[in-house]
């Protein structure tokens, strides 16, 4: 692949495909269960269709900034283990935030709470719709593991991506408990708010995918560093650009409710600092407005106390300093000149984009 070619259908595609071979295997291999292995198979595939593919970008061009790939389509399978961590997490993301929707569809749990209700089984539908996408995220998070150790490299090739791999599932669990207790104590500075930010998302965005990537080629500590210097300021700007559409968003193009994380209670930077500068009243109502059900009209009004404190702005100026870190660190950092270029692609699109 060229350059250019980080973000082209030919990529995705390749990507899709590795996906829906893998979760083949999986229906093969679990068919004795009957229909039920179907239904699991097919919201795996639901959970795993579509998407920016940005975790699997990074983690080709990680490998790619260290060596060329010698077996291109084991490195693609490599890569779409990326996707299926990300598919877990945002099926237990959704379920721990009650979310109704996910890319303009029903979030899993909500999908299969509503095949419960329209087949009339007995229980409870909603306490089934959890208890699924529990199941299928741990599902997701196992199959990533699986389809990173059976890519198709020399598995003493893959062990030490293996072990960046298990940080990183460790790190966003960590991250995940640290967010959901954070909500619960009601309260979050600016500090704490970056760390949920770093280790819930972040990391696991693009730092460890860059590293899992680069790993599989080989890549020494040093190179580690220097994609660590790109990638972390790089997925924090990602994250924050994310805290932003999660408020300010179009849902048209997002695919959720507008001000989803207002309803949900998401006690992000962006809220953290809008709490810190503006005025008592705005600041009061923006406190105990977080986590409650909320019409266009309450939307709008924290849109505008969050706005007029200066927080949307503060943010917008933090991403823009985070990404010229990112950039920076990158035009230092030792490359293959191809992959310097679609870095620089990846950062642009992922700090800039509008869903």
């Amino acid at each position: 692949m060229t350059g250019s070619g980080w973000d082209s259908d030919d990529f995705r595609d390749r990507v899709q495909r590795a996906l829906d071979g893998f979760l083949d295997q999986q229906l093969a291999r679990l068919a004795p269960l009957g229909p039920d292995a179907e239904r699991l198979i097919a919201e795996a595939r639901t959970t795993v269709r579509g998407g920016k593919r940005f975790r699997a970008a990074f983690c080709w061009w990680g490998h790619l900034a260290v060596a060329p790939a010698a077996d291109e389509e084991a490195l693609v399978r490599a890569c779409a283990a990326l996707e299926l961590l990300h598919a877990s997490a945002l099926v237990h993301d959704d379920l721990m935030d009650a979310s109704d929707t996910r890319r303009g569809r029903p979030a899993t749990h909500r999908q299969l709470e509503s095949e419960h209700r329209a087949s009339g089984w007995t229980g409870d539908p909603e306490q089934y719709g959890a208890a699924a996408a529990i199941l299928l995220g741990d599902m997701l998070l196992s199959w990533a593991d699986e389809l990173l150790r059976r890519c198709g490299l020399p598995l003493a090739q893959v062990a030490p991506a293996l072990e960046v791999f298990d940080l990183c599932r460790s790190e966003v669990v960590a991250g995940q408990f640290l967010d959901v207790s954070v909500q619960a104590r009601g309260r979050a500075d600016v500090e704490t708010a970056m760390t949920v930010l770093r280790y819930k998302s972040a990391k696991y965005s693009i730092e460890r995918p860059l590293h899992i990537g680069a790993a599989l080629a080989g890549a020494d500590a040093a190179a580690l560093d220097a994609l660590s210097a790109f990638g972390l300021p790089l997925g924090e700007a990602f994250q924050l650009r994310d805290d932003l559409l999660g408020v300010f968003g179009d849902p048209a193009t997002t695919g959720k409710p507008a001000g989803d994380d207002l309803v949900e209670g998401k006690r992000t930077v962006l809220v953290a600092l809008a709490l810190d500068a503006a005025p008592a009243a705005e600041a009061a109502l923006l406190d105990r407005s977080l986590g409650t059900p909320l019409d266009e009209a309450a939307v709008a009004r924290l849109r505008e106390v969050i706005d007029s404190s200066g927080a949307r702005a503060q943010v917008e100026a933090v991403i823009e300093q985070l990404s010229d870190l990112a950039v920076a660190a990158l035009d230092r950092a030792t490359v293959e000149p191809a992959a310097r270029d679609a870095l620089r692609a990846l950062a642009d699109a992922a700090t800039q984009r509008t869903v």
